[in-house]
């Protein structure tokens, strides 16, 4: 049993919540189990290419939250190059590099899949789509909508307050941090370049303080970055935040298990040290620091096309993702993960993660006590 410990902020306050850990996560049951332990679940919804099926899984969120809040998560890019579904952005995909997908897959061993198997790409990375998320989400009960890709625009700002719901956004630089506050954002989540997925190039020792003065002392910030200890959640406090954004941590819970596909998931990132992720673009068009394995270095080698730009890469690869999931080889793995991947050895439980994250926050401090007291 988690209890109460000295790990409490404004920011519990403000949600409801004992700890201020907000975890970020495509899977509802990793989601719902944080927030039952005490931290705030934030379910990612760019996954989401129906708003129906959506709606049905933050329904179970509402039923299987014990009545604890959680948030969602939505991708809104500012720019891209055109809206539609992803049998009308096929036709802005060059042929080659459909051909050099295919021949890749060939070459590391991933078969095709059966006839009518698969998903169609990802569509959440369309603005229509993050838009569908939102009014769905609005009709449920978050407490927090957070934007992964710059400031919402002004009116899912204003609807979101006007539902009483809170508004975050992820900021890899501290003029991105003053951008978001001065759109009316209210929370910013300072992610530095050890992150998982998209992140930018400032690391988090630096990212957080420089953001935390830039924004003052108004304006709540989340470390984010590398974050998978109670020592890294005591650092990120030290530097100023009220609380820390964290991700990769959880893609090594049982609970994951409810929505991993890849057989090998687990012997590739339980093996990995903090060395074996690379920044690329291949998985979404932006920057993204994904698992090394053969698949991304098929993408560093001579001859290996360019990234294309946002949808379209994920268009592009969608498939191969579908693919390598399927042959669950764990050498060949397509995973946004962060540098903390060196740390997660072994698959636990997300109430055993809590807890842990708690004790040796509390141990930490009480070290840090020790010291300053001579």
């Amino acid at each position: 049993m988690i209890r109460r410990s000295s790990i409490h902020t404004a920011l519990c306050e403000a949600f409801g919540i004992d700890y201020p850990i907000f975890a970020f996560t495509p899977s509802e049951h990793v989601a719902a189990e944080v927030s039952k332990a005490g931290g705030l679940g934030v379910l990612g919804c760019v996954r989401f290419n129906d708003a129906e099926e959506l709606d049905r899984t933050l329904t179970w969120m509402d039923e299987n939250t014990d009545g604890k809040p959680y948030g969602v998560d939505v991708v809104m890019p500012m720019k891209v190059p055109t809206e539609g579904t992803s049998t009308d952005l096929s036709a802005y995909i060059p042929a080659e590099h459909t051909e050099w997908v295919d021949k890749t897959l060939l070459s590391l061993g991933v078969p095709p899949l059966p006839e009518g198997e698969g998903r169609e790409g990802v569509l959440g990375w369309l603005h229509s789509t993050a838009r569908s998320h939102v009014d769905v989400a609005l009709q449920h009960r978050p407490v927090l909508i957070a934007n992964a890709l710059g400031t919402p625009p002004n009116d899912v700002i204003e609807k979101a307050h006007e539902h009483g719901i809170k508004v975050a956004a992820l900021a890899g630089a501290p003029k991105h941090a003053v951008s978001h506050v001065s759109n009316g954002v209210d929370i910013i989540v300072a992610q530095g370049y050890e992150a998982g997925g998209h992140t930018g190039e400032i690391a988090s020792m630096v990212l957080q303080p420089d953001i935390v003065d830039a924004v003052g002392p108004d304006v709540p910030v989340l470390g984010a970055g590398g974050i998978g200890s109670g020592r890294q959640i005591a650092a990120s406090l030290a530097l100023g935040a009220q609380g820390v954004w964290t991700g990769s941590i959880w893609l090594g819970t049982s609970e994951y298990r409810n929505l991993n596909t890849h057989a090998g998931w687990e012997t590739a990132f339980t093996r990995a040290t903090s060395a074996d992720t690379r920044r690329m673009r291949i998985y979404t068009g932006k920057p993204a620091r994904l698992l090394k394995s053969k698949w991304t270095d098929a993408w560093e080698a001579d001859g290996s096309p360019a990234p294309l730009p946002m949808p379209l890469q994920n268009l592009l690869v969608s498939d191969a993702h579908n693919r390598i999931n399927a042959a669950g080889d764990p050498d060949v793995v397509a995973m946004p993960v962060g540098q903390i991947v060196g740390r997660m050895n072994e698959v636990r439980s997300v109430a055993e993660v809590m807890a842990d994250l708690i004790a040796e926050f509390e141990a930490t401090v009480k070290r840090l006590d020790a010291i300053s007291e001579g």
